[in-house]
């Protein structure tokens, strides 16, 4: 039988359904249609139409018995011959379906079923069929799915998948892991289809010793820095990893949503700030004296604008702050990490009442008091 379709015409409705994922359809295609089955094309996610609301239409390679190799997953009563499980028919003919394909599904697998039904937030592609997503027969990648999971969700989400092609940072979640490294592909009772908070999720993964981005650079043990440290930057004080960062990918060191500088030292420019900017005054580095626009002044004298402002090497904001968690106000740092060693660079900050002190570290002792007149 070649080139078989599923009418949508009301009076073939009969005829739709017993086609319906032909279970058996290695005795029954020619080998025309098995060669066709065994080309990647015709096993590619796109081949299954999207125009069709409430039945599943059948490809060959998409939803009937793949052919050629071996599987790797492969569903319990296809793999006993037990199509009548599933199906009106037998092996020879298995016919239309016993009833709609997710309550079919939910027959065996009732979790899915009340996760789908409890849960707030759902996946709409897992609501309307499971088959959106599964093979119910077997399948070249596990748990059944018709393509591999990065594959499969980029199908959909093709907004996703120009980012992910385009990003030259990319988060090692994503790039060494899955979706389902952060997303349930069922239902959740978080934003996004998320698996936790997003806090916590982020939280989970980089509170680990050893932990390192992929030029092999130590990355921070996020809960021993904010167990150690209770004066939080305010983004995380409201547990909003991505004010800064993007889950995914993108073009900027870290993740980071702006440009920011890379290197302890930058040339100065406000585009390379523009992840400061978004929630502090540019004026606050643009300006050489001021009374009002910063507290780390000497008299009238911006001392942000001498540290930073300069055409080769400023000091970026990370030379004097911690940017995410810290022991003082504004997030003043103990010590920095200095040269491509990470040398511990200590500050020797104290605080005065106008002011306050840092010594023995790119300079000899310092001391600003805004008082000063």
């Amino acid at each position: 039988m070649k080139n078989q379709r599923i009418s949508t015409s009301p009076n073939m409705t009969a005829l739709a359904l017993s086609f319906l994922l032909l279970s058996c359809a290695a005795m029954l295609v020619s080998d025309e249609a098995q060669s066709r089955e065994d080309s990647p094309k015709a096993f590619s996610r796109a081949e299954t139409p999207k125009s069709i609301p409430d039945l599943i239409t059948y490809k060959a390679g998409v939803l009937g018995p793949m052919h050629g190799g071996e599987p790797v997953s492969e569903h319990s009563p296809f793999a006993d011959g037990a199509c009548d499980f599933c199906h009106k028919g037998d092996a020879k003919n298995p016919g239309a379906l016993l009833k709609p394909v997710n309550q079919i599904c939910f027959d065996c697998h009732s979790e899915f079923e009340e996760m789908l039904t409890k849960r707030p937030v759902k996946h709409a592609a897992a609501a309307k069929q499971c088959t959106n997503c599964h093979n119910p027969h077997n399948s070249r990648n596990q748990h059944l799915l018709i393509s591999d999971q990065v594959t499969l969700c980029t199908s959909c989400h093709t907004a996703m998948k120009t980012l992910l092609d385009t990003a030259t940072v990319k988060h090692g979640a994503l790039a060494e892991g899955k979706c389902s490294t952060c997303h349930n592909p069922h239902a959740s009772a978080v934003e996004k289809l998320l698996i936790q908070l997003p806090f916590d999720l982020c939280i989970k993964c980089h509170s680990r010793d050893g932990l390192q981005d992929a030029s092999g650079t130590r990355l921070t043990n996020f809960k021993t820095l904010l167990d150690n440290n209770p004066v939080w930057h305010a983004p995380v004080a409201g547990k909003d990893c991505s004010a800064c960062h993007t889950p995914h990918g993108g073009k900027n060191f870290r993740l980071l949503v702006e440009p920011y500088p890379a290197k302890f030292y930058s040339a100065y420019e406000p585009d390379n700030y523009a992840l400061c900017f978004t929630c502090h005054n540019s004026n606050m580095v643009d300006t050489p004296d001021t009374t009002t626009l910063t507290g780390f002044r000497d008299g009238s004298r911006n001392l942000h604008y001498l540290h930073v402002n300069k055409p080769d090497r400023g000091r970026t904001c990370r030379a004097c702050h911690e940017v995410h968690a810290s022991k003082h106000p504004f997030q003043i740092r103990d010590s920095v990490p200095f040269g491509d060693k990470g040398w511990m660079l200590k500050l020797n900050y104290t605080k005065k009442a106008n002011g306050g002190s840092c010594e023995k570290t790119c300079h000899s002792l310092k001391e600003y008091d805004r008082s000063k007149k």
